[in-house]
């Protein structure tokens, strides 16, 4: 039996029916990292409609957008986050490290619940 915790993921759900779950947070953080949309879905591997998707829900969710981006051309294009999806996100991530800081004594007496799969082939 394996003595690592589950992974923990956390879905958010606005009152607005608006969602920020653990895919749209690895994207502002891949954003983040790469400085536009494309990069960071292909290291997420998602396609660039389904990353310019995400970010479009995002930034309509929220009262500020949380990401910028800027069309290619000569001087190429990028997309970075604002201040506001900067803080989102630093929250979001925020929220995961709490609640799995306080679940996991809940989280390991479940885990040691679980059948073993591989004991039984």
């Amino acid at each position: 039996m394996s003595n690592t915790l589950p992974d923990l993921r956390i879905r958010l759900v606005f009152g607005s029916g608006a969602r920020l779950g653990p895919g749209k947070a690895d994207l502002l953080g891949a954003i983040g990292r790469r400085g536009s949309i494309s990069a960071a879905g292909r290291e997420l591997g998602m396609s660039y409609k389904r990353a310019w998707t995400l970010v479009e829900e995002m930034n309509a969710a929220f009262s500020e957008p949380l990401v910028n981006s800027t069309r290619g051309g000569k001087k190429g294009g990028g997309a970075r986050l604002t201040g506001v999806g900067l803080r989102v996100l630093t929250l979001y991530r925020r929220i995961e490290a709490d609640a799995a800081s306080s679940g996991s004594a809940a989280m390991a007496e479940l885990q040691a619940m679980t059948s073993d799969i591989s004991s039984k082939e």
